[in-house]
C-alpha cells in the first residue's frame, strides 16, 4: 500500500508512537484498516480500499479459504458438525474473527454461513443453542445467543427471526445490569464473560436495526437502556474488581488476549467502552492505567494471554509485540485522552 503520512490535526506524537503506527501499518490489511480508520487521518477511500482486501489478502482471506461449500468451517469434526465445536475452529469462532477483522458485511459467504447459524441454533425459547446438550434440551445458552445475534446483525442479515432472539437476549438481563449465562442453573450475580458478549451483540443489533427501513421490535431504546445498565454492571466492578470488597476479581482479566474467544479482559471490555463513545467515568480510571503500565517502552504491547486449543493458524506470538493489542490500546487512549477535554 502507499505510504501513509503519520501526521495528526491535534498534537504532535512521540517517535515511539509514531513508530508504533509505522509498525501496524506494515501489518495485515485487517490491522491496516483499522488503524487508518482509528488512528490516523486517513481518507474514507483509502479505509475502504484497505479493507476490500481483508477478503483477498492475509488472515481474512486464509478463512475463508478453509469455508466448506455448506457454509461450515470444520464440518464433521464434531458432533454438531462444525457449528460450535471444535474451538477454535468452528463456524462460530471462526465468524467471530472475520467480524473482528472487519470483513464487509455484505460478504454472502458470511451471510450463508450466519443464517446456517440460526438455522440450526435457534430453540423453542428465542435464544440459540448450537451444541449436543442444545440439541437433546431444546433450550438456549446466553453467551451463544449473544455470539449469533452480534454476527447476524454485524453481516446485516436480514431475517424475521434477529429481533425474537435480541428479545431473549434483553429478557436475560439480570437485576444487577449484566448477564450470565449459568442464569438457568441457579447464578443470582452476572458474569462479565457473559456480559462483554451480551453488550458487543446488543451494539451491533442497534447499528444493524437503525438502518431497517421499518420499525422492529424491540425498540432502539429498550436496546440502547440495556447497554448502559450492562456498562453500569461493569463499572460498579470498575472493570476487573470485587463491588464488595474491591480485590481483583481474578488476575487473568488483566492480561490481554486477542482473539479473546468467549473470555473476558480489561482490553476487550476497554475497547467496547471506545466504539460506542461512552462517557470518561472515573471508574474506568484503575483499567486505563493498567493498560498505559504495560505498554512496552517501544511503543507497543505484548500478546499477554492465549486460550488452548486447536486453530487454524497463529495471528500473533504469545509474549512477543502485538499488533493486535497495540491497535486496540491505542485507539482506547486516543478516546480517554480526547474525553478529558
Amino acid at each position: 500500500m502507499a505510504p501513509v503520512p503519520l501526521r495528526s490535526p491535534t498534537r504532535l506524537r512521540s517517535p515511539a508512537e509514531d513508530s508504533a503506527l509505522s509498525w501496524l501499518l506494515a501489518g495485515d490489511p485487517a490491522i491496516r484498516w483499522q488503524t487508518l480508520r482509528d488512528l490516523c487521518p486517513a481518507s474514507p477511500r483509502a479505509i475502504a480500499q484497505e479493507r476490500r482486501k481483508i477478503s483477498r489478502q492475509g488472515w481474512g482471506a486464509r478463512l475463508l479459504a478453509k469455508q466448506g461449500p455448506d457454509a461450515r468451517w470444520a464440518a464433521g469434526q464434531s458432533s454438531d458438525s462444525g457449528l460450535y465445536s471444535p474451538k477454535w475452529t468452528s463456524t462460530t469462532y471462526t465468524m467471530l474473527l472475520l467480524r473482528d477483522f472487519g470483513l464487509a458485511p455484505s460478504t454472502p459467504s458470511a451471510r450463508a454461513a450466519c443464517r446456517l447459524l440460526l438455522d440450526h441454533g435457534l430453540q423453542p425459547d428465542g435464544g440459540i443453542g448450537l451444541d449436543t446438550w442444545a440439541k437433546w434440551t431444546r433450550a438456549s445458552e446466553t453467551c451463544v445467543t449473544g455470539m449469533i445475534l452480534s454476527l447476524a446483525s454485524y453481516f446485516e442479515l436480514e431475517d424475521p427471526r434477529l429481533p425474537t432472539v435480541a428479545r431473549h437476549l434483553l429478557d436475560q438481563q439480570m437485576p444487577d445490569g449484566g448477564w450470565n449465562c449459568r442464569r438457568p442453573q441457579g447464578a443470582t450475580h452476572s458474569s462479565v464473560h457473559t456480559t462483554i458478549t451480551a453488550l458487543e451483540a446488543l451494539r451491533h443489533y442497534e447499528l444493524h436495526r437503525a438502518r431497517a427501513p421499518r420499525p422492529v421490535q424491540p425498540s432502539l431504546a429498550k436496546v440502547r437502556a440495556a447497554q448502559r445498565r450492562g456498562r453500569e454492571f461493569l463499572l460498579v466492578h470498575r472493570l476487573f474488581r470485587s463491588h464488595r470488597t474491591g480485590e481483583i476479581i481474578k488476575p487473568v482479566f488483566l492480561k490481554f488476549a486477542f482473539p479473546p474467544r468467549w473470555h473476558y479482559d480489561i482490553l476487550r471490555a476497554l475497547d467496547h467502552f471506545q466504539s460506542v463513545d461512552a462517557p470518561r467515568d472515573p471508574r474506568l480510571s484503575d483499567a486505563i492505567a493498567i493498560l498505559e503500565s504495560t505498554r512496552l517502552p517501544d511503543g507497543r504491547w505484548a500478546l499477554q494471554q492465549t486460550y488452548p486449543g486447536k486453530t487454524y493458524f497463529d495471528l500473533e506470538r504469545k509474549g512477543a509485540p502485538s499488533r493486535w493489542n497495540t491497535l486496540r490500546a491505542l485507539r482506547v487512549l486516543r478516546w480517554w485522552n480526547r474525553r478529558r477535554v
